[in-house]
C-alpha cells in the first residue's frame, strides 16, 4: 500500500469513526423514527460489489416500506413513490439513509470518496474498460456524484468513474468532499430526470 493510500484509508477511519461515535445519539433517533413510522426493521441490508468485484453486505437506514423492491418501479425510486414512508422521504431528501455505511467504511469495505457502490446485477453486465471502476472501493460521494448525481446519464457516470481511478490523488478526494457538502445542502439530484432514479439497463 502506498502512502497516499495509507493516508487514505486512515482518514477513512478516523473520520467514519468520529461521527459514528458522536452522532451515536442522532442516529439512535433515526432508527426510532423508522421504527414508530411503520413497526419495519430500521436498516436495509443489500449485496453491492466492492473492489476487485467483491461482494459485501452494504447497509442503510430502510427508507420505503418493507418488500418494496418487489412492488411498483422495483429497483428504481421516484420522488413521489408510495412506497416510501413518511421518514424515508426526509432521509433520502438529506441523504441521511446512506449513514449507515459508515460501518462500512470503517470495516474496509468501503471508502468515503470513490465511485459508487452497485448491486450484482448492475456489475455483472459492466465489460471491457467500464470494470476499471472496481479498481477502487467504493464510496459515498465520487467524481460522477458531484457532477449531479441521479441527473447524470449511466454511461456518463462509468466514465467519469473510470477517469476517477486513472486521476486519483488525495487532493482530488478534498476537492470531492468540499464539493459534496454544497451538493448535499441544495439537495440536487437526489432523483433523476423527471423526478424517478435511472435504471441502467431498461
Amino acid at each position: 500500500m502506498t502512502l497516499a493510500r495509507l493516508i487514505k484509508r486512515q482518514f477513512d477511519v478516523a473520520v467514519s469513526g468520529a461521527i459514528l461515535v458522536l452522532g451515536t445519539p442522532f442516529l439512535a433517533l433515526i432508527g426510532l423514527a423508522i421504527k414508530l413510522d411503520d413497526g419495519g426493521p430500521i436498516l436495509f441490508v443489500q449485496d453491492r460489489v466492492g473492489e476487485g468485484g467483491g461482494v459485501f453486505r452494504c447497509y442503510k437506514f430502510r427508507s420505503m416500506v418493507a418488500g418494496a423492491e418487489e412492488r411498483g418501479l422495483g429497483g428504481q425510486v421516484a420522488e413521489n413513490d408510495d412506497r416510501l414512508t413518511r421518514v424515508g422521504r426526509v432521509l433520502r431528501s438529506w441523504t441521511l439513509d446512506e449513514l449507515p455505511q459508515l460501518f462500512n467504511i470503517l470495516r474496509g469495505d468501503m471508502s468515503i470518496v470513490g465511485p459508487r457502490a452497485w448491486i450484482p446485477s448492475h456489475a455483472e453486465r459492466c465489460t471491457g474498460w467500464a470494470r476499471r471502476r472496481f479498481e477502487v472501493k467504493p464510496g459515498l460521494a465520487g467524481w460522477a456524484w458531484i457532477h449531479g448525481r441521479n441527473l447524470v446519464p449511466w454511461e456518463d457516470r462509468v466514465r467519469m468513474d473510470v477517469w476517477y481511478v486513472d486521476h486519483w490523488s488525495l487532493r482530488l478526494d478534498a476537492y470531492i468532499l468540499a464539493k459534496a457538502f454544497v451538493l448535499l445542502l441544495r439537495r440536487r439530484g437526489v432523483y433523476g430526470p423527471g423526478g424517478v432514479t435511472q435504471d441502467p439497463h431498461r
